[in-house]
């Protein structure tokens, strides 16, 4: 049987199990796919710890690519040996996945199997973010946190493709270089500037029209400070913690002010939409215009190590899990 990283209880990385696991013939509308590499993302570090709940117990991992193994009944255009990724539902890592065939998509030639999988889900969520929760155009000057991690670093890259001026945010010295290399203008490092005045003084106290934050509790408060009159909050991810309750009229106070917490899942519903995400993210890594860096990969067994790294702020970029 083929094995799998699951988890039977929330908690810390020794949680996770390396183990056999049952994969059945794919049933109607299925596939069976052999993974050939699983991207990393810090999602799959809230699913494991609890903070997003899943039913247990569960195989974690959101996005991955690979090969077509066998189809089930009424499955059209695809078929054995295709090469195709994903980006959702919960359960990619494993050697063999099932996978909804409306929740995949075809490799294109010229991307390479681990340049897919480490872009699926943080490419198309940077797509979304800067096409359609905030329709980011040239002359705009935006500001993303944790600009040198995987989302980060694809987000500076296509902000700065769209004619942005790009405002990054980093914890360290290396990871400014990173965030220069990835298109930033401007690089605040946290751990010795205050970001919401340095954006203040960027801006010559104009503000930024959108933040883009995928940090979560240490960054929320001071983005709304960076925020322009009726400016964006957009918070994706969490990955310093929850939000903590706000009182709703600080929104006011700054001007007026819009938040959202948007996901992946709700702007790829449905299956045009999906697709149109991953042709346009597909577009702009073969043109060249965005760069998806690999700088880390580990053995799926080794998943628990690759979490611990993630969550310690070891890793930059993508990272990506090799069954």
């Amino acid at each position: 049987m083929p094995y799998a990283i699951r988890i039977h209880e929330t908690g810390g990385p020794e949680k996770m199990r390396w183990e056999e696991v049952a994969i059945e013939a794919p049933g109607p509308g299925q596939v069976l796919v052999r993974n050939t590499a699983i991207g990393l993302n810090f999602i799959d570090t809230y699913h494991r710890s609890g903070m997003y709940p899943v039913t247990l117990p569960a195989t974690l991992g959101m996005e991955g690519a690979g090969v077509v193994d066998s189809v089930g009944p009424k499955v059209t255009g695809l078929k054995a040996g295709d090469r195709v990724a994903y980006a959702q539902p919960l359960g990619a890592y494993g050697e063999f996945v099932l996978r909804p065939a409306d929740r995949l998509v075809k490799i294109p030639a010229g991307i390479e199997d681990k340049t897919a999988a480490a872009m699926m889900l943080k490419g198309m969520t940077a797509q979304y973010l800067l096409r359609r929760t905030y329709k980011v155009k040239a002359g705009d000057t935006i500001l993303v946190h944790a600009a040198a991690g995987g989302v980060g670093q694809i987000l500076c890259q296509w902000g700065k493709h769209l004619g942005a001026a790009v405002i990054g945010t980093v914890g360290s010295e290396e990871k400014a270089r990173l965030a220069k290399k990835a298109g930033c203008r401007h690089v605040i490092v946290t751990a010795r500037e205050k970001f919401s005045e340095r954006v203040k003084e960027i801006t010559k106290g104009a503000g930024v029209p959108v933040v883009y934050d995928g940090v979560g509790k240490d960054t929320f408060m001071g983005s709304l400070d960076c925020l322009a009159p009726l400016g964006l909050m957009v918070s994706y991810g969490s990955a310093s913690g929850a939000v903590p309750p706000f009182d709703i009229l600080i929104l006011s106070r700054k001007g007026s002010l819009y938040v959202t917490r948007p996901t992946l899942m709700t702007y790829t519903a449905k299956r045009e939409d999906l697709l149109k995400s991953a042709a346009e993210l597909f577009s702009v890594v073969k043109k060249g215009a965005v760069k998806i860096t690999i700088n880390q990969t580990y053995a799926l067994r080794d998943a628990a190590q690759a979490h611990r790294d993630l969550e310690s702020r070891k890793t930059t970029g993508s990272t990506v899990l090799l069954p």
